[in-house]
């Protein structure tokens, strides 16, 4: 008999073929299937009458087929299967498109159960292809994430047989921590979750589910927060930092000043700095980073700065070396791209300790790459690395300074939680000159108005973007794409200008070119996606459209428009939309009215608009399952409180009754390690 760890492809009802589908899901085993949770779900029981459906929303209706379903051949590879049906209040319409078995199944004069889009008009409500039910059917039905050849129906026939053979499920959570909490078992979660009878049972599931989640995450990293910091031989003996000040051209600003002394009074002891620095979008965090590198460099030790991307790398060397060449600090780039010899060059350099600050990618990790003495270690964008990526970077020296820092604001009570091992500091104020962006919300019809005010800057000789949500086209969603855009624009609004377009499908050698050619000016207006949310640089750029904006969170909006107004000319975002839901224009107005990422943050957090907060790999941590380290702010807290307790009474997890936590935590490590 399977158990959780047999491969799914041994799952009655699975095979090989479907089996490879699942995997790119992420589901090798029974035991990952039973873990892969409903995205959304239908329930046949919230029936309307159809003359009450609102227009334009999804709705059931219950009701009976009173002409016989006729078909119609339109061209080749498209049927139409039409007929009405009526229910107490009213008719309505229905088609269905090359749905020749439904269509066979349906029988004039029975009554069945009808899921979908409510359109026509008051005469006549119309259905295009809903789902359909047998009209006894008064279940709430699973949702699964679907794809070509692996519909939601056959993932929940799956997960119906795993069920059925595999009852028991490891319990991570101990029993009196459950009757306290009123918590459910895992078996009667993980089966409710999945095929809840009821809308309470479906609410007790998932509330265990997440606890259960963050419990473990709370653990794992409690785990890595007791870590022993052991005792650095970098600490701070010369503090230089006025001679540095001295050989600038502009004047720090108070907070910088204030997080610099934060950071220098952590490095002046024997014990190693770990802080994270907090800073919006053009707060001058660079030149903080430049500064405790100088520092570190007239101290003795050397200095690792890693960057997300060739691009941003490039940036901050330049930076660095603009703001230390005066000093004698020797500063050098590393990066993939590369050549062969060049790359050789740099590490000999390194490891013979002729380079003060090493700025680069990945290529930081390289096995080959050899420090004489590194004292302080530098992320940038450091969401974007995963924890052992970070570590691997300081294993290169013994216990080294780290430094992390962020351009995407984080709630303050949520940042305590998440960096309970790091100490925070935070950059609130401006350099001065930084421009204030103006922003404006409008809706599709000002598109034509909307191109001649970009030409007017281009024709200026500055430069803009245009952001869209996606890649693709997706006609359902009824969303441009950026590369459909790009094409539909060199030819036509924009034809005789320099366009480029930029996406993350790109080869990263390709991305990397169009953002060059973009800092050069050899591009006039960039088409891209999120992918220029961390990028470079551009002074010149002074105005950005972002398309559809209601596609995306209010701090992914915010660290968009930090693009723009890094020069010293007056920039404009505006943002398009055609939505006209409240909280849709609630969540915009946000924006519009201010430019403090972290009122933004915790606006984002109160208001949970669509899409990630910080993406998928939130700060190094695994993927939710279930659990939203936002909205589940309050389960999050109470896990980690439950988290401390537990350790207080078992450190070390050796507890027989803490075997299957003791596994999860060791599968939550493997994960981290992945990212």
């Amino acid at each position: 008999m399977p158990d959780l760890n047999t491969d799914i492809q041994y799952l009655k009802g699975v095979g090989e073929k479907r089996a490879a589908l699942l995997r790119k899901k992420g589901i090798d085993s029974v035991g990952a299937l039973l873990r892969f949770y409903p995205r959304a779900y239908l329930d046949w029981r919230a029936v309307c009458p159809v003359a009450e459906c609102p227009f334009y929303e999804n709705a059931v209706v219950k009701a009976k087929i009173i002409t016989p379903v006729q078909e119609h051949f339109i061209r080749r590879g498209m049927v139409l299967y039409k007929f009405l049906a009526e229910d107490a209040s009213g008719r309505f319409s229905v088609t269905l498109f090359n749905q020749k078995y439904l269509a066979q199944k349906l029988h004039t004069g029975s009554e069945y159960l009808f899921y979908g889009r409510v359109g026509g008009d008051f005469a006549m409500r119309e259905m295009a292809s809903p789902r359909i039910a047998e009209a006894g059917n008064n279940g709430i039905e699973p949702i699964y994430s679907a794809t070509a050849g692996l519909p939601s129906s056959l993932i929940g026939k799956a997960v119906h047989n795993a069920l059925a053979l595999c009852p028991s499920l490891p319990e991570i959570l101990p029993e009196e921590m459950r009757q306290r909490l009123q918590l459910c078992g895992v078996a009667q979660a993980v089966a409710d979750i999945h095929f809840p009878k009821t809308p309470e049972a479906l609410e007790a599931a998932k509330r265990r589910l997440v606890f259960e989640e963050l419990f473990v995450l709370q653990t794992g990293l409690s785990f890595l927060k007791k870590r022993k910091r052991g005792t650095t031989g970098f600490a701070i003996r010369q503090n230089v930092l006025p001679a540095f000040e001295k050989s600038l051209s502009f004047t720090l600003t108070g907070a910088q000043k204030r997080v610099i002394g934060e950071c220098l009074a952590d490095m002046a002891t024997d014990r190693p700095m770990n802080r994270l620095v907090q800073g919006d979008v053009g707060s001058g965090k660079t030149a903080v980073a430049a500064a405790l590198c100088y520092i570190s460099a007239k101290n003795g030790f050397q200095s690792a700065f890693m960057a997300p991307t060739e691009i941003l790398a490039e940036q901050h060397f330049r930076t660095m070396q603009s703001l230390t060449e005066q000093s004698g600090i020797r500063c050098a780039l590393l990066t993939g791209s590369m050549t062969r010899k060049q790359k050789n060059e740099v590490k000999a350099e390194l490891s013979a300790g002729k380079i003060d600050v090493a700025v680069g990618t990945h290529a930081l990790l390289s096995d080959d790459v050899e420090f004489r003495k590194l004292g302080l270690v530098i992320t940038d964008e450091q969401h974007r690395f995963g924890v052992a990526q970070r570590g691997k970077l300081s294993s290169k020296g013994q216990n080294p300074h780290t430094l992390v820092m962020s351009a995407t604001p984080i709630p303050r009570t949520l940042g305590l939680i998440i960096y309970g091992d790091l100490d925070i500091s935070v950059i609130d104020e401006y350099p001065k000159g930084r421009q204030k962006i103006a922003t404006y919300l409008v809706d599709s019809s000002y598109h034509e108005r909307l191109y001649a005010y970009i030409k007017k800057f281009l024709n200026e000789g500055r430069q803009g973007y245009i952001v869209c949500p996606l890649v693709e086209e997706n006609e359902a969603l009824g969303i441009k794409s950026a590369s459909e855009y790009y094409e539909e624009l060199s030819s036509g609004a924009f034809a005789g200008y320099r366009l480029g377009l930029l996406h993350g499908k790109m080869p990263a050698k390709e991305k990397d070119a169009v953002m060059r050619r973009f800092a050069q000016g050899e591009v006039q207006l960039l088409i891209a996606t999120t992918v220029i949310e961390v990028g470079i640089d551009v002074p010149n750029a002074v105005v950005m459209v972002i398309e559809n904006a209601e596609r995306f969170g209010l701090s992914q909006l915010h660290q968009l428009r930090g693009r723009i107004g890094r020069g010293q000319n007056a920039s404009s975002c505006i943002m398009v939309s055609d939505a006209h839901s409240a909280d849709t224009m609630a969540r915009l107005q946000v924006i519009r009215s201010t430019n403090d990422g972290f009122r933004i943050a915790d606006e984002d957090l109160k208001l949970r608009g669509p899409g990630d907060f910080l993406g998928n790999r939130q700060h190094g941590l695994p993927d939710m399952k279930i659990a939203d380290l936002f909205a589940d702010c309050e389960i999050l807290h109470t896990a980690g409180l439950e988290s401390e307790r537990l350790l207080k009474e078992d450190p070390r997890l050796e507890r027989p009754e803490h075997a299957a936590l003791r596994n999860a935590v060791a599968e939550l490590y493997r994960k981290l390690n992945q990212n």
